[in-house]
């Protein structure tokens, strides 16, 4: 039987290998727990993150004006906000689809529900600027900034928005539901009568 062959003086030795690797899975470890603490921590932050996010958006639609070109990669994020109003806009469970008729309140006299999303606030925040960070890095490639006729995508992407928001507002007047809470519910107690406030005992 045959001795294994040598490892070669350069090659580095499979337990050097694999501490490396184990190195480089902590600190990736790391540096997403450290990432997703921020992230928790601008959770209730609303104000402050879409103000964050609206600089994000100015600084790419300047640049991208000054550069008169990456219209396709802006038509492929509008697409990709589209869709992601959609979901914010949308409650979780369809009414349309429920099997036992509307989940939605539906007459003022119905127990109040809140509207849940199926695309929550913070989750569409974190999308949306992700989507734009990644539009402003693909600006610096040459490679993405294909020759197009700009008015034709703008075209498209406005016919696309008009019919997809217009189905939208169809299926929120149908079933009756808001996708916007202002304020919180709030209930009042049954007030006494006339008669119950005359007859409380005085000490």
């Amino acid at each position: 039987m045959e001795a294994p062959p040598a490892v070669a003086g350069g090659n580095p030795a499979p337990d050097d290998v694999s501490q490396a690797e184990t190195a480089i899975l902590r600190l990736k470890l790391a540096v997403w727990q450290q990432f997703q603490h921020v992230l928790d921590k601008t959770t209730p932050h609303v104000l402050r993150r879409w103000i964050g996010f609206s600089v994000l958006a100015f600084l790419y639609v300047v640049r991208v004006y000054f550069l008169q070109g990456f219209y396709v990669v802006s038509y492929a994020l509008g697409i990709y906000i589209l869709n992601l109003l959609i979901g914010f806009l949308s409650p979780q469970e369809d009414p349309a689809l429920a099997a036992d008729g509307p989940t939605l309140p539906t007459r003022a006299s119905d127990e109040f529900r809140p509207f849940v999303r199926r695309l929550p606030e913070f989750k569409f925040w974190y999308s949306i600027t992700k989507a734009f960070c990644l539009a402003f890095v693909m600006t610096f490639f040459s490679a993405f900034d294909i020759p197009v006729f700009w008015p034709i995508l703008l075209f498209y992407w406005v016919i696309l928005f008009t019919l997809t928001m217009r189905k939208q507002i169809s299926h929120m007047i149908k079933y009756r539901y808001v996708p916007f809470t202002f304020g919180k519910q709030h209930y009042q107690g049954k007030k006494p009568s006339a008669e119950e406030s005359t007859s409380l005992p005085v000490d």
